[in-house]
């Protein structure tokens, strides 16, 4: 028996539910369409808009402090792998090794703490600050179908109270055919019963009017108290999380720094005692990303005249075009300065000026050097400023830079797109192959400037 009144309770309170979901549907497609009117509160409204933000701020916070501890728990191991194998190539006869032991012990010790330490003050933290907002959002929820339900409510008390007078007038005279065909003593039992019933159903919509209301208007109460509060606590919140961040990292640098400042202290010691066995780190190039390779490559192909293509050959001697050779710094060349197979003279400003100022004079772009005597050097490529000789293998990383063995002779030319032209990098020609080839487009090439060092 009371498994059946269980069963009763439940299918009683199944059907209540799916009529409140049936009578809120109801009332929000009137209100929809606009055939009921909607309880407002702009001002409800924009502490849950407030919250909505102050939910989403919150939560990309806590998602960006777990990706900087799982940063920070990387570089833990990173540096725990270095120290590893810092210890591993140690010898055992090498001063310090101890301490450099005790050094990355401590080093381990320090990420470890400073891991947990932003666990405990930061993320738990945030999860606790966090953890208020899911109670509270199903608390908004609810008081919107509370607000449907008074809504609702108070439409079906007023559509009582408004035909009122029309069920009055219906109860003052008959309206079956039963009732005309009642004795007169009967009728007046109907007519009483009706407004009996009438006045039943008045008083069920008012206490049901009554009822919605309470329960909207202690929701609605509590949430206009709280929501403000939390808005407002965010500040302090959000204070308090990035100082204990900032200052669980600036400890943590602190100490970091004495450890390395030990470590360092102990590679000098064996530096000292190691001194003759120096390593010379040479002079690497800059390395030039892969897009601006493939741009200089396209420029180069747009820019760069067709194979067939001749310079055009210097005015016969005596004509009136000839004239002597417009040097880099501005000067014509003395008479007789020049002779076939020499190398131009070096003025002060020549190695101030950038390589691209020499392609601006058209004594020099078709590669002849003229003289007050009318000699020509017609060994040097077009546009030549000045050689370089290589002080270091360089291999070439791209199909437009020279490979250079320590040695090689390089002519310098400048770049014909000036634009090209990196920090650090020359145009130029390898001396063998412009003496074997005389093909400018095939041979010339970048190189990095610091592999090399100015002869001429």
């Amino acid at each position: 028996m009371a498994e059946m009144g269980s069963k009763g309770v439940t299918a009683g309170k199944i059907a209540s539910n799916v009529q409140k979901k049936l009578t809120r549907a109801q009332e929000k497609v009137l209100q929809k369409l606009g055939k009921a009117d909607e309880t407002k509160d702009e001002q409800f409204e924009q502490c849950v808009q407030n919250f909505n933000k102050q939910l989403t701020e919150g939560t990309r916070l806590q998602k960006d402090l777990r990706t900087y501890l799982a940063s920070v728990k990387a570089m833990h191991e990173a540096s725990k792998k270095l120290n590893e194998c810092l210890q591993e190539v140690y010898e055992p006869d090498w001063p310090g090794r101890d301490e450099a032991s005790k050094i990355a012990e401590n080093n381990d010790l320090l990420w470890m703490d400073y891991h947990q330490k932003l666990v405990d003050q930061a993320l738990l933290t945030m999860d606790t600050y966090l953890g208020q907002f899911p109670d509270i959002k199903s608390r908004i929820a609810k008081r919107g179908r509370k607000l449907v339900d008074y809504d609702s409510a108070r439409h079906h008390y007023e559509s009582l109270q408004t035909a009122k007078k029309k069920d009055e007038a219906k109860i003052a005279k008959p309206v079956s055919l039963l009732e005309k065909a009642a004795p007169q003593w009967c009728q007046g039992k109907l007519q009483a019963h009706l407004v009996a019933q009438t006045n039943l159903l008045r008083n069920q919509a008012e206490e049901e009017l009554i009822k919605a209301q309470k329960v909207f208007e202690e929701m609605n109460v509590d949430l206009q108290e709280e929501l403000p509060s939390l808005w407002n606590s965010r500040v302090g919140f959000y204070v308090n999380t990035f100082q204990s961040i900032a200052g669980l990292e600036e400890n943590f640098h602190k100490e970091m720094s004495k450890l390395n400042q030990n470590l360092n202290d102990v590679l000098v010691s064996l530096e000292k005692q190691h001194g003759s066995n120096t390593f010379t780190v040479k002079a690497q190039p800059r390395k030039k990303t892969k897009l601006f390779s493939r741009l200089r490559r396209k420029k180069n192909s747009d820019s760069a005249p067709a194979k067939g293509n001749k310079s055009p050959s210097p005015p016969p001697d005596g004509s009136p075009a000839a004239t002597p050779e417009i040097r880099v710094n501005h000067e014509p060349e003395p008479a007789g300065a020049a002779t076939p197979g020499a190398a131009l003279p070096k003025s002060p400003s020549q190695s101030s000026l950038p390589a691209v100022v020499v392609e601006t004079f058209s004594a020099t772009v078709n590669g002849t050097v003229e003289s007050g005597s009318g000699a020509g050097r017609l060994d040097l490529p077009p546009g030549f400023m000045f050689k370089v000789q290589a002080q270091h293998d360089y291999t070439a990383t791209d199909t437009d830079e020279l490979q250079l063995k320590a040695g090689d002779v390089v002519l310098v030319i400048p770049f014909q797109n000036p634009e090209e032209q990196d920090e650090g990098w020359l145009m130029g020609v390898k001396e063998s192959d412009w003496n074997q080839h005389k093909e400018l487009e095939k041979c010339r090439g970048v190189f990095p400037e610091n592999f090399t060092e100015r002869v001429q």
